[in-house]
């Protein structure tokens, strides 16, 4: 495959909210980045979800969606509001659980950094939360059907945790190797002492998968030591592999750590498939007024084509999610921001800030 001759199709799913504005900036981004590195261009392969997709389909999740996206290998999506919905459209699971479910996106990848111009409460962090995505303690994913969490009297209530070897060995797989290309840490996050079966086979499979690694340094943590660690000292940290609400809670606190949840970017992805999306929700108060932060799924865009160039060892788009990465952090280190990151940009300020920064590097 030569870099030169492949063209993208990727699917374009605008969600709710901001998501419109935060998913045309991230495509700007990407179509520019791709023109400077005289790449051809993204087919863009526009989708619905949410309020749109209830409006022309009658399903915040149709069929039609879902079946496209089986034809594509990466997508970026925006967020989506289910809370809003009307009440015969929030019975089933919201469009992004749908989606993880239907094709398998086990794999959790959501980044932290703090950038020396933007205001955070950590002063240096750098590290990857990689959350299995498809059982642990998430009731409504670790089911084949129905719902892991159930009321047998009106009472009462339970919820079931799975924990199989396979997704964790798959999961423990994807940590160690992003941890080989970055500084070779891995930190098993898990609850083995008030849960010796269930987080026990979790780190014990993770400390197995890890004899595969030599060359990376692995411990492990409680998730309530963790949080403390996380704030005391985030710069310690480079990979973290955890099961799926363990990853959801410490990921939104890394994200507020490295300056505002507009900053978190995140990746769920299969082996095949990925799919690109901000850790944050739909912002519904900041929608249609241009205040809305991009970076966060800007910089999924960038984890997407880096997964997407490491599947198809496709050097260029390395290349290209590189220079969106830097425009991204030059244009905040210039002092343009949002107003969430404590600057005066718009949403369509900061995007043209970025477009114009892919030229000068």
């Amino acid at each position: 495959m030569s870099d030169t001759e492949t063209r993208l199709r990727l699917g374009l799913i605008e969600g709710d909210g901001i998501g419109p504005e935060i998913v045309r900036a991230t495509r700007d981004v990407v179509d520019e980045a791709l023109k400077v590195m005289e790449l051809p261009p993204v087919e863009w392969v526009p989708l619905l979800i949410g309020h749109a997709a209830i409006a022309e389909y009658g399903d915040p999740m149709p069929e039609q969606t879902l079946k496209a996206l089986e034809g594509l290998d990466a997508w970026i999506m925006g967020p989506h509001d289910n809370a809003s919905y009307a009440a015969e459209y929030r019975t089933g699971l919201p469009p992004a659980g749908a989606v993880r479910k239907r094709f398998g996106l086990y794999a959790n990848i959501r980044w932290a950094r703090t950038h020396p111009d933007v205001r955070s409460v950590a002063e240096e962090m750098d590290l990857i939360i990689v959350r299995e995505n498809s059982e642990g303690l998430y009731a409504d994913r670790n089911m084949f059907a129905g719902s892991g969490e159930f009321q047998p009297t009106a009472d009462t209530a339970l919820a079931v945790g799975v924990f199989t070897r396979a997704a964790i060995e798959r999961i423990a797989h994807q940590a160690f190797r992003i941890a080989a290309r970055r500084r070779k840490k891995v930190t098993i996050v898990h609850k083995a002492n008030v849960l010796p079966m269930t987080m026990g086979l979790f780190r014990d499979v993770c400390y197995e998968v890890a004899q595969e690694y030599p060359d990376v340094e692995t411990r492990d943590e409680h998730v309530d030591a963790m949080t403390a660690l996380l704030v005391r000292d985030p710069a310690a940290f480079d990979v973290i592999v955890t099961e799926n609400l363990f990853g959801d809670i410490l990921s939104d606190l890394a994200g507020e750590l490295s300056g505002s949840l507009g900053m978190a970017a995140s990746l769920n992805s299969s082996d095949t498939q990925a799919m690109a999306q901000a850790v944050h929700g739909a912002a519904p108060t900041l929608t249609g007024k241009n205040r809305a932060n991009p970076v966060a799924l800007m910089l999924s865009a960038v984890g997407m084509l880096r997964w997407l160039g490491t599947r198809d060892v496709h050097s260029a788009l390395y290349r290209v999610a590189d220079r969106i990465e830097h425009a991204v952090a030059e244009t905040l280190r210039a002092g343009v921001a949002t107003s969430d990151l404590g600057g005066l940009a718009s949403t369509t300020e900061f995007t043209e800030q970025v477009r114009a920064r892919l030229h000068r590097w």
